[in-house]
């Protein structure tokens, strides 16, 4: 691992004397971690990518839009980030650092599967394998959570915060999106833009910003063309490496490749719509360059998820310094988002079918740009 470690500051030095990135930024005040300046070649690339990703939703009859990055407090209370966005933490009893407990545990024992561990779980793991402090050797705190929000005021007395993700965003958009598209759904549309998440302790370069670039779409639909997806039948004879949570929970960790058509007959996923969903994902980073021999799907186990998500997988890319790493989301969000927006803003989002109110669906990609950048 440690040779893997000095491979990844080679090549992040070569990046950083080519102009590809430098930082933490502000460099001559001393940097903060979590922040970084992309140089010409790195903006560069960085254009490539966006465009590379922009074509492949318009291709995928997406529409793209653009919101503030600044919301009121309630708007965050609505969405249920202000109660649970958070990070599980854990700091030195000796100097007082904090790290994330996941990422310290992921770093230093990578075969270690903590997918799901509660606070009280994580805390044992860590005693388990006996981890320290990376920076003076101390023993480590309980692991407690922590928010990732960062707060801010408009004017002189209304609270608000910069968005951790871009969805949010787009969700309060949605009657608008009805007349947009003519009270038709589905309806697909994405974003590209700034979120912000207080980390409390950025590390492995660029992989864990506090200012990042973010990618999501979102398409709104009834639950009847969830199960009758017609650009399923595009997909169907498709291959993908699937880690199930059922494979998880057995030990078993080794992508199998599978057909779309195969996965839905197994049960792996169960509409239609939100397979494609992840087909779309896959192939969006294939078309990135990513080598298949180094990408797998993995699905989240039931304690991963979040209480109103029916599915959740994650595109994933093997590295060499740093294992496997989460670079894209796909998750089947139910009518959460419009069912607490509707209830907190007093506005109807809700659709008429057969002249009684239905809320639709929502379906997910979200993925940040720095990532497949790094």
């Amino acid at each position: 691992m440690s040779s893997d470690r000095d491979f990844s500051d080679i090549i992040t030095g070569l990046a950083k004397k080519r102009g590809f990135f430098w930082g933490p930024s502000p460099e001559i005040y001393g940097g903060s971690s979590g922040f970084y300046d992309l140089g010409p070649l790195g903006k560069l690339l960085k254009n490539r990518l966006e465009n590379q990703i922009r074509s492949a939703f318009v291709r995928a009859n997406f529409w793209e839009v653009e919101c503030p990055t600044v919301s009121p407090a309630e708007v965050w209370k609505a969405s249920g980030h202000l109660d649970g966005f958070i990070d599980s933490v854990t700091q030195c009893t000796k100097c007082g650092q904090v790290y994330r407990a996941d990422n310290l545990i992921e770093e230093k024992a990578p075969d270690t599967n903590i997918a799901g561990q509660s606070v009280e779980e994580l805390s044992e793991t860590i005693k388990k394998i006996g981890l320290v402090c990376p920076s003076c050797k101390g023993a480590l705190g309980p692991v407690e959570t922590y928010n990732l929000m960062m707060k801010t005021r408009l004017g002189l007395d209304q609270e608000a915060y910069l968005r951790p993700e871009t969805a949010t965003s787009t969700y309060l958009l949605f009657k608008r999106f009805l007349t947009f598209f003519r009270d038709k759904l589905p309806a697909s549309v994405f974003q590209i833009g700034k979120a912000y998440r207080n980390e409390i302790s950025p590390r492995q370069g660029m992989l864990r910003l506090r200012e990042f670039t973010q990618t999501e779409g979102q398409i709104f639909l009834l639950e009847k063309d969830e199960m009758d997806w017609p650009q399923f039948e595009d997909i169907k004879s498709e291959k993908l490496p699937l880690v199930t949570y059922l494979a998880q929970e057995a030990g078993n960790l080794k992508p199998v490749k599978t057909t779309m058509s195969a996965a839905i007959k197994k049960g792996y996923f169960q509409k239609p719509a939100y397979a494609w969903c992840v087909h779309l994902a896959y192939t969006i980073f294939r078309q990135m360059g990513f080598s298949e021999k180094k990408m797998r799907l993995r699905q989240h186990l039931p304690t991963e998820r979040a209480h109103y998500a029916a599915d959740a997988w994650d595109v994933e890319i093997h590295t060499d310094s740093f294992g496997w790493v989460e670079c894209c989301g796909v998750h089947d969000r139910g009518n959460y988002d419009l069912t607490r927006h509707q209830e907190f803003s007093k506005e109807k989002l809700h659709v008429k079918v057969d002249k009684k109110p239905v809320v639709p669906e929502v379906l997910e990609i979200a993925f940040g740009i720095e990532r497949p950048l790094f």
